[in-house]
């Protein structure tokens, strides 16, 4: 059994290309590309002032651009089968939902910014799994921002690409309105091939973490459960851990310990808030076990950030627990889910030689359980956000 191979860059943004000219009749003068992402561990904590650990897909979206005259912005996905079609002041908060939320939330935030933002007709395309936990949306919103930079000419230096994450983040929170902490948009920028980014959401700095991944792989299943960051159960979330923090007088929960934790009197906010406190923690145990290609040490930690999310976050699903113990059961090395949560991925670490097992054994348990068969991939760490002429 093998896993099939993504689209290549090249050959996504050639799809692109065609999706522009066939749906909106234009030529292309430029792409921007831009990764999914999986986070290895460290979830919820973006938003909390914590580190995690995030490695950028070979799965990715493809923004195909050509510049117009007249102000007017026509926007397409070879996912959708609708053209919106309008201005930029039609793209503000309130004015438009739906995927079109996510493209052309970054031509507002771009130009709320301070980017001449041009007329355009720009077409989407991409590998990332839709509704997977994999930032299929950060991959949609960073694509479309280079490709504005592409139109704009010059070569994006790191404070166009702070300036993109800023941007891609404002059109996730403000325009599709969903609650998420910035960590998608950010390794979809500034990820490098063969490493995973470590991020603190204290200073905002980040660097990259080179994988001693050897004959190791890492695997990604898709559950095929629905996963939605705008359907309240993300947002709720947020809310304990901000309720946590202020009745703690922190900032963010990155301040605080578990013996704090013993001060809160809402037992369901304080299990959110040990959730936070432990799974940071567990993000530089994890840089370090990677580094040295500790598995024994990566699993412990994958089981332990596995258990917290589904018993004291909550977000964990049955398909997502079934997926977990049974890579485990057939030789993973580690497995957790990974994402949001209320649906999405696992994903685990796997030598080569076991690789086959491990997807046929989920399938298999899938098929036993009366489940839809679930989706693999394989997530070799690639490079962040680029624009191709």
């Amino acid at each position: 059994m093998s896993l099939p191979p993504p689209a290549s860059p090249d050959e996504l943004a050639d799809r692109a290309r065609r999706g522009l000219h066939d749906r909106l009749g234009v030529t292309a003068s430029v792409v921007g590309w831009a990764p999914g992402r999986v986070n290895l561990i460290g979830e919820h904590t973006d938003y909390n002032g914590g580190l995690v650990l995030p490695v950028a897909l070979p799965h990715a979206t493809a923004a195909a651009a050509a510049r117009r005259r007249d102000g007017t912005v026509r926007l397409s996905s070879a996912q959708a089968d609708d053209t919106w079609s309008g201005t930029v002041d039609d793209l503000s908060p309130g004015r438009v939902t739906g995927w079109p939320a996510y493209a052309g939330g970054v031509l507002w935030a771009l130009r709320e910014s301070g980017v001449e933002v041009p007329g355009l007709d720009l077409h989407v395309d991409g590998t990332v799994p839709l509704g997977a936990g994999l930032s299929s949306s950060a991959s949609i919103e960073c694509a479309v921002a280079f490709a504005v930079r592409g139109l704009l000419g010059g070569e994006p230096d790191d404070e166009v690409r702070r300036a993109v994450v800023d941007a891609c983040i404002r059109a996730e929170t403000e325009v599709a309105k969903a609650p998420t902490g910035g960590m998608d948009q950010t390794v979809s920028v500034f990820a490098e091939a063969g490493s995973a980014l470590l991020i603190d959401f204290t200073t905002h700095e980040h660097s990259a973490v080179p994988l001693a991944l050897g004959d190791r792989r890492i695997v990604v299943t898709d559950t095929r459960v629905s996963h939605e960051l705008t359907d309240g159960g993300y947002g709720s979330r947020r809310e304990d851990c901000e309720r946590a923090a202020s009745e703690l007088g922190v900032a963010t929960l990155r301040e605080a310990t578990l013996d704090d934790l013993t001060r809160l009197t809402d037992e369901r906010v304080a299990r959110r808030a040990r959730h936070i406190v432990t799974e940071t923690s567990r993000v530089p145990a994890a840089v370090a076990a990677l580094t040295d290609a500790d598995w024994g040490t990566l699993g412990d930690l994958f089981a332990a950030s596995h258990a917290s999310m589904r018993d004291d976050f909550e977000i964990s699903t049955p398909e997502l627990d079934l997926a977990v113990t049974t890579a485990l059961e057939h030789g993973a090395d580690a497995a957790r889910m990974t994402g949001g949560g209320f649906g999405g991925s696992i994903v685990a670490i796997v030598a080569s030689d076991r690789l086959d097992e491990v997807v046929a054994a989920i399938n298999g348990a899938f098929a036993d359980a009366g489940l839809g068969a679930p989706d693999h991939l394989l997530a070799d760490p690639t490079a962040g956000a680029r624009v191709l002429r």
